[in-house]
């Protein structure tokens, strides 16, 4: 069974989980407040269900990432509401989940080529990078809601490269959580 969906108690059936969801609409003119929510909404991960509706998958920090940006849509002249909701079908959900893991696959892909690229540098260029992809790599995860195969092979790519630094710097990287 897929992580994101739940089990009825009653039917035994696999049923859609909470999502919340931001509805806005915001002024073409200036661009500018519309740059900077789309620049946040990217860095949250959300799913585009449609034009000006994006969800997320339910939680406490969730619902209040949208609910800040629904302030800032209000703030710029624009509609904003949240809401929370149900897709219709489990095959929805998984339509939802598997197109967020797919952009997360992408970003964690590059990420682990920007690693193994940085290999060959000097010890001075490999530090810099570690530290530069490590903190990439939590910024992924942070919106990373149905972690796709990729998160571990980028993951093992920066233990390699911090480990081409320093064996010691292994254990500083803060990817405890790759299967070796």
């Amino acid at each position: 069974m897929e992580p994101w969906l739940h089990v009825s108690m009653v039917g035994r059936e696999a049923e859609p989980g909470e999502w919340v969801l931001l509805c806005y609409r915001l002024p073409r003119e200036p661009s500018t407040p519309r740059i900077a929510l789309w620049r946040r909404l990217r860095r949250l991960g959300v799913a585009q269900v449609g034009d000006g509706l994006v969800a997320l998958p339910a939680d406490a920090r969730t619902r209040e990432q949208l609910e800040w940006a629904a302030e800032q849509v209000l703030e710029s002249g624009g509609a904003a509401g949240v809401w929370l909701a149900r897709p219709g079908t489990v095959a929805q959900e998984r339509s939802l989940a598997s197109g967020m893991a797919a952009s997360r696959a992408v970003e964690y892909v590059a990420l682990a080529e920007a690693a193994r690229q940085a290999g060959p540098g000097t010890g001075r260029d490999r530090a810099r990078a570690v530290v530069r992809l490590r903190r990439q790599w939590r910024e992924i995860t942070r919106r990373d809601f149905f972690p796709p195969p990729e998160r571990d092979l980028s993951a093992e790519a920066l233990l390699t490269l911090a480990e081409l630094q320093t064996p010691a710097a292994a254990s500083l990287t803060g990817f405890g959580e790759v299967r070796r």
